[in-house]
């Protein structure tokens, strides 16, 4: 498979879209980039907790649906085009009190009119802790 992304992009460039709005506030940051995917950690901090001390699933889907609509907005030429979530779910299996969930986003389609993100989450002791699906809608600017 060759790269998917528009233009070569850092992980700085990355993180300037992750620093602002809600992903900002939860300390989403991606921490590498290769041909097909992105890579992104969220501490788990009492800021994403339910109230049972562990890992709110709203905080795991905030952070798939942050790094697969980033990923489709890498890949489309961002002065025509834009991606925009669609449908997004996620299967919590296992929870998480404390550490870093680290997250892989791949794609599983990339078509002209939408995108289509496989994004798995592990804790910190490199086990799966969710894996989630978005669905991205490029629509023109």
């Amino acid at each position: 498979m060759s790269k998917i992304w528009f233009q070569p992009y850092s992980i700085e460039e990355i993180n300037v879209f992750f620093n602002k709005y809600l992903s900002g506030l939860l300390e989403i940051r991606a921490t590498e980039i290769d041909d097909n995917s992105i890579t992104a950690t969220m501490p788990v901090t009492d800021n994403v907790k339910q109230p049972h001390g562990i890992l709110h699933g709203g905080a795991s889907v905030v952070l798939a649906e942050s790094l697969g609509s980033i990923a489709s907005n890498l890949v489309v030429d961002p002065d025509k085009y834009r991606g925009v979530g669609l449908e997004v779910n996620a299967n919590h299996i296992r929870p998480v009190s404390s550490g870093v969930i680290t997250a892989k986003c791949s794609p599983i389609h990339i078509g002209r009119s939408t995108h289509i993100w496989e994004i798995k989450m592990y804790d910190r002791f490199d086990k799966l802790n969710c894996i989630s699906r978005l669905t991205v809608a490029i629509v023109p600017k």
